[in-house]
């Protein structure tokens, strides 16, 4: 019955954020446009099932992906051992995002407008090539992010600063950098803040900072995901100008 009342609750809460998104596009359909909602039918059906796929994340989230991240955060704090700390960490981040499906999406999209552009040959080997490059790339980017977050935490270094630096760098490189390469890089530092990597990365850096002494894990413990957004742009722009 618990599990049941949760579920419920995650669904009511799904439901009044999808409710905004709703009443924006009837306005426009039906007030704007004056026009009938094409495909009403398969709509509803297709919020149904975005509806009940987002009720079940999140519960799964709830139930399996944040207390995995802390307790393994806890148990490596436990350990004292930070050369394993940082090569988990690293492997999480290369992992999780590497696996993005948006990160996926955009990769491929990448590759068929190179090839029609004649950045890279238009064969399918080559489109694969460059794809994998710039997933490799933006995940090694993210691995590398989660490392620095991780080292911050248990240094206790200031976020702001290593932020503000880094968009310094991402200014310079973004003058030097092959245009055709900028708004791809742009949208690589976001698209790695999704599904897979935001709720184990959150959990490791909440359960990181709950675990040292001397950290506040509401001051601490967030900020990997910042980290994460950023370093994407500076790698990809690096691959841009190297290809």
């Amino acid at each position: 019955m618990v599990a049941l009342s949760a579920l419920f609750r995650n669904l009511l809460s799904n439901l009044s954020d999808l409710a905004p998104l709703v009443f924006v596009i009837a306005f426009f359909e039906l007030a704007v446009l004056r026009q009938p909602i094409p495909n009403l039918f398969e709509l509803l059906v297709g919020f149904l099932l975005v509806l009940a796929g987002l009720t079940l994340f999140i519960r799964g989230l709830e139930l399996g992906l944040f207390p995995l991240g802390e307790s393994m955060a806890h148990a490596f704090a436990r350990k004292g051992s930070v050369a394993w700390l940082i090569a988990f960490a690293f492997a999480l981040g290369f992992g999780t995002t590497v696996a993005e499906p948006a990160l996926i999406a955009i990769a491929e999209e990448a590759s068929e407008i190179a090839a029609a552009a004649d950045v890279v040959a238009d064969t399918d080997a080559a489109r694969e090539s460059y794809a994998f490059g710039l997933r490799l790339t933006v995940a090694l980017s993210v691995g590398f992010a989660i490392v620095l977050g991780v080292i911050r935490i248990l240094k206790g270094w200031p976020v702001h600063v290593m932020i503000a630096c880094g968009y310094g760098l991402v200014v310079v490189m973004t003058a030097i950098a092959p245009r055709e390469i900028i708004g791809l890089a742009y949208d690589s530092g976001g698209v790695t803040t999704s599904t897979i990597t935001v709720p184990l990365v959150t959990a490791l850096g909440v359960g990181l900072a709950s675990s040292i002494k001397g950290r506040n894990p509401m001051l601490d413990g967030f900020g990997l995901i910042a980290f994460a957004s950023l370093t994407p742009m500076i790698f990809v722009m690096a691959y841009g100008m190297l290809i």
